[in-house]
C-alpha cells in the first residue's frame, strides 16, 4: 500500500462541526473510503481553514479520486510520499 498526501482547497472554509454531526460525517467518509481500500490517516488544516493536507494509504491515486468524488471533496493535488524520520539518523 502506498502513502499519499492530498491537497484540497475549500474557498468557503472547511466546515466540520466539532459537536453534533462532526463524528458522523467523518465516520461516513471513512466507510466510503474503505470501499476502494483507501485509509484516511490524518489531516492538517490551514489556520484560515481554506486548505487541507490529508494523509492517506491507498492502492492508487485513482482510488483516492473515486472516494473523493463519492465524499464530495475537492482534490487539488495528490503526491506519493514516504516517511523521512529524523531519528533514523541519530
Amino acid at each position: 500500500m502506498s502513502r499519499y498526501v492530498v491537497q484540497r482547497t475549500f474557498p468557503e472554509g472547511l466546515q466540520i462541526p466539532v459537536a453534533d454531526g462532526g463524528a458522523e460525517l467523518c465516520r461516513g467518509v471513512v466507510e466510503r473510503n474503505a470501499e476502494d481500500g483507501v485509509t484516511w490517516i490524518c489531516s492538517f488544516v490551514s489556520e484560515d481553514r481554506t486548505r487541507t493536507f490529508c494523509v492517506y494509504d491507498a492502492p492508487t491515486p485513482e482510488a483516492i479520486r473515486r472516494t473523493a468524488a463519492r465524499n464530495e471533496l475537492p482534490v487539488d493535488e495528490i503526491t506519493r510520499v514516504s516517511v523521512l524520520d529524523p531519528y533514523f539518523y541519530a
